[in-house]
This record gives structure tokens, C-alpha cells and sequence, in this order.
């Protein structure tokens, strides 16, 4: 059961170091408000978190604003939110981290998931720290050039939709180097309702084959240690930095190592899902927040 009059049931998990409160929802029972989101990803008076994974049955959100409609087959949706109760189009690392939870569940894993993006493939492979989880992502969609702005000096970027929006800055500066404390600024016209920055150096030669390494700020969140579209986004772009449409690159985040293969009109996502801790929230504390 999602929740009972003892508490509400979570599990703690995280993808390359970019962490999620996951609740069991199959029955949509749950009034996930934006203050009780907010509040269980708040590091000082909740669990901490990046965001929230709900796990409900498809069929049971049917007809919810930006949630669309159920496809035949597909039994679970991923109800993702950013820290701030924002609702998110997709999240690469909780998908996966989803993924895994389903897996380990018994609720199934392999296959294909709702999101508020599409649907999106996952294969679950390994156990325990040697789980790997990919995921199709789908097309990346390449659109305009801009820019941004960090600590008043621009950094060239591109347009790309993995589901949700982000501007991948490739090249000149060590992403190392900068101030993400801050949301860079960037062209509001053109993302009117936000966007994901990543800052990626260019596509080098590695042991293991071509990789990049990169920073994220994410809207509604902060900077993350990771970013799973972040991730697709970011190698995309130093691909076409590079002069190429496809690829396999491994890429380094300041939480761990991933893996993108690009091919044509499609991407996936290569990478570890790790569940640390199950409990309940105090029901008290829960309800106190509606």
C-alpha cells in the first residue's frame, strides 16, 4: 500500500548521485501537493532529494492536466516533480532509479513506462551496485543556437528537447571553473518555461572510447550532481560540436559515470540506479502540509 495511518511509504534511491524520493502510489491515492513535494526534497526539514518519483498506475492519472493518455500495455507512469513541486516532462536518472524500483518490487522493470514525455524503454540488468538500467530516450530534437549567461560572460549553446528542454554549452571554458549557484540566464523567449543548462567539453578520446565531461544546472532543482536527458543532451551536442550525428560517449558528471549511445532518430541512456533506504514519513508530519 502507498500509504496507511501509520505513515506514508518511500524509498531513497539515486542515479549517478542525483537523488529521489520514491513514493508507491499504484492506486493514485496519494495528494502529492507541491508544498508536501517541496518539502519531503528540502535537505534540512524533509528526506532531501532532487525530486520525487511517484509510482501509479497509468490508468489511474488518466485525464490529470499534462499527463497523457494511457497507452495499451503500459501498466505504470512515472509522476516526476522537481524539488520545488514543480511537475517535470522526464527525468533520465529517475527513470532509471523508477526502473529499478519497479524491478526490485516484483512490479516488473523491463519495458515500457509512461512519462509525461512519452513513453520510454527500460532494460534492467545486474543486481545490487552492479545494476545497470538503460533507457531509450528517443530523439533528440536539435533547435536554435543561444547563449548562456554565467557571471556575466555568455557561453554558446543549442537547443535540445529530450523530452524536456535543455541548452547544452559546449567547449571553450572547463565546466570545472564555473559559479553554478546561480541559474545561468538564458533567452526566456525561447525557453518560456525554463531550461536545463549543461556546460560539456568537447568530445575527446578516452580508455574506454570518446567522453566528455559535464556540469547541469536544472531548472527547479539547482545544480544536480547529474542529469540523465542532461547527460543525452550534453553528448548530442558535442557530437555535433565534433561534426558528427551518432556516437557512443561516455560521459563523467560530477556524480558518476554514464553512458550515451547516439544513433539515428534515436538515444539511450547507460547507467547505474541504486536504492539505499525504505521507510515511512509520519503521517502527522505529512498531513500537516496540505
Amino acid at each position: 500500500m502507498s500509504s496507511s495511518t501509520h505513515g506514508v511509504a518511500f524509498t531513497k534511491g539515486h542515479g549517478t548521485q542525483n537523488d529521489f524520493v520514491v513514493l508507491p502510489d499504484p492506486d493514485a491515492s496519494l495528494d502529492l501537493t507541491a508544498a508536501r513535494v517541496a518539502a519531503l526534497c528540502d535537505r534540512r526539514r524533509g528526506l532531501g532529494a532532487d525530486g520525487v518519483l511517484r509510482v501509479v498506475r497509468w490508468a489511474k492519472v488518466a485525464g490529470v492536466a499534462g499527463v497523457p493518455d494511457p497507452e495499451p500495455g503500459v501498466e505504470w507512469f512515472m509522476d516526476y516533480r522537481n524539488a520545488d513541486g514543480s511537475a517535470a516532462e522526464m527525468c533520465g536518472n529517475g527513470v532509471r532509479v523508477f526502473g529499478r524500483y519497479l524491478r526490485d518490487r516484483g512490479w516488473g522493470g523491463d519495458g515500457p513506462l509512461g512519462t509525461r514525455a512519452g513513453v520510454r524503454t527500460v532494460t534492467v540488468t545486474g543486481s545490487g551496485a552492479d545494476t545497470v538500467v538503460s533507457v531509450g530516450m528517443g530523439p533528440a530534437r536539435i533547435g536554435a543556437e543561444s547563449t548562456a549567461v554565467v557571471d556575466g560572460v555568455a557561453f554558446g549553446g543549442v537547443a535540445i528537447d529530450v523530452g524536456n528542454p535543455h541548452l547544452a554549452c559546449v567547449g571553450a571554458t572547463d565546466p570545472d571553473t564555473l559559479d553554478l549557484t546561480r541559474a545561468p540566464s538564458h533567452d526566456a523567449s525561447l525557453f518560456p518555461h525554463g531550461v536545463n543548462v549543461e556546460f560539456v567539453t568537447p568530445v575527446a578520446a578516452g580508455p574506454d572510447g570518446d567522453a566528455v565531461r559535464m556540469r547541469v544546472h536544472e531548472r527547479g532543482v539547482g545544480e544536480t550532481r547529474s542529469c540523465g536527458t542532461g547527460t543525452v543532451a550534453a553528448v548530442v551536442a558535442a557530437l555535433r560540436a565534433a561534426g558528427r550525428d551518432t556516437g557512443d560517449v561516455h560521459v563523467a558528471t560530477p556524480g558518476g559515470a554514464l553512458r550515451v549511445t547516439v544513433e539515428p532518430g534515436a538515444t539511450t541512456l547507460h547507467g547505474p540506479a541504486e536504492l539505499v533506504a525504505h521507510g515511512e514519513l509520519d503521517r502527522t508530519w505529512w498531513d500537516a502540509l496540505a
